[in-house]
């Protein structure tokens, strides 16, 4: 296993790879690094791929600013073209889970010449932040939010959240202001991520925010707690080296990557406005956990994956998975993964 840091232009990302051959990237989400595919090296390079997993800008030994703008859906193409030109990777295989998805996707439709293939766990929406969130009711879990009558996809994402809070605690909504979740989770970081680790799994219960009001409540007020270590999917001595990617010296930063992504939903809705048209060509593989309880956002998402991908080669859903699948079912993701590649013959 070889561990570099790159430098990405004004900045420098945490790179661990293994394995030579035709590079794969794999792009983690909140919360997760490049731990988060650990499971994934191995059988990548043993099937004759150059493995890379990442620390996202604003997470482990990645640089962290602190600056939202640094972490713009631009700014991230920004820096994934370059870690490509680092490996010398005219096309690269992308694999992205969480805001990892969302990058991917962007980089399928906006640098498209530069993708080889692509994997993503979220659906496809060019306002991810926003629109699909407050869509139709259609496929939402029986505890997902309301839409809100004042809401519309013509108003800024920012302005939705703070409909939807009005209804009940929303995390969109509180990480907007710069500050407040710093200093809420800044001492807790092994409860934190516990918490948001289970809520998302298979055996969460992410909805429960909807009884918990906004005023004078945090994200640790809305997320239940979590089961003592170890989970089915998450040991013990796993879980603490996610602690420690996530520990900082200045403690305000150590969530900050997850955090200032939240924050650029405004920026990112107003650029992909350009882009919202069109479709996805590259060659494409959806995987999703069946228990993800984070689709209660996506309402019509099959529907629309199906209409806007013409590059769809499958859709496949993995039992007994939430959002982190590729952790919680690693085999049955990897043999979906390399299935995929064998057949595209890169």
């Amino acid at each position: 296993m070889r561990d570099h840091m790159i430098d990405v232009g004004s900045y420098r990302l945490r790179a661990v790879e293994r394995g030579d051959g035709p590079l794969v990237l794999m792009i983690h989400g909140f919360p997760g690094l490049a731990w988060s595919w650990r499971h994934q090296m191995a059988p990548l390079a043993e099937a004759g791929y150059r493995a890379v997993a990442i620390d996202s800008l604003g997470y482990g030994d990645s640089d962290r600013p602190a600056d939202p703008a640094a972490y713009t859906a631009q700014r991230m193409q920004d820096y994934l073209i370059a870690l490509l030109d680092h490996y010398g990777a005219e096309r690269a295989v992308i694999v992205g889970q969480d805001f990892g998805a969302q990058y991917a996707w962007n980089l399928a439709v906006r640098a498209p010449e530069r993708i080889a293939a692509l994997i993503a766990t979220i659906p496809y929406d060019y306002d991810l932040a926003g629109r699909a969130m407050l869509g139709s009711a259609q496929r939402l879990p029986a505890d997902a939010p309301p839409r809100p009558e004042a809401s519309s996809p013509d108003r800024l994402p920012s302005e939705r959240f703070a409909a939807m809070a009005q209804l009940h605690f929303f995390h969109f909504h509180y990480f907007q202001q710069v500050g407040a979740a710093e200093r809420e989770l800044a001492g807790h970081v092994p409860e934190f991520l516990a918490r948001l680790f289970h809520a998302l799994s298979a055996e969460g219960d992410l909805w429960r925010w909807k009884a918990v009001a906004s005023a004078g409540s945090g994200y640790l007020d809305a997320l239940p707690p979590a089961p003592p270590l170890p989970w089915r999917w998450l040991s013990e001595a796993e879980f603490e080296r996610f602690v420690a990617g996530y520990r900082h010296a200045e403690p305000m930063l150590n969530f900050i990557g997850g955090l200032n992504s939240y924050r650029t939903a405004d920026a990112n809705w107003l650029t992909g406005k350009a882009w919202a048209d069109h479709d996805v060509e590259t060659p494409t593989l959806f995987l999703y956990g069946q228990d993800d309880p984070s689709f209660g956002f996506f309402p019509e998402w099959e529907e629309r994956l199906r209409r806007r991908v013409p590059g769809l080669r499958g859709i496949e859903a993995l039992p007994g998975a939430g959002h982190f699948l590729q952790q919680e079912q690693p085999a049955a993701f990897n043999r979906a993964m390399l299935h995929f590649l064998e057949a595209l013959k890169i």
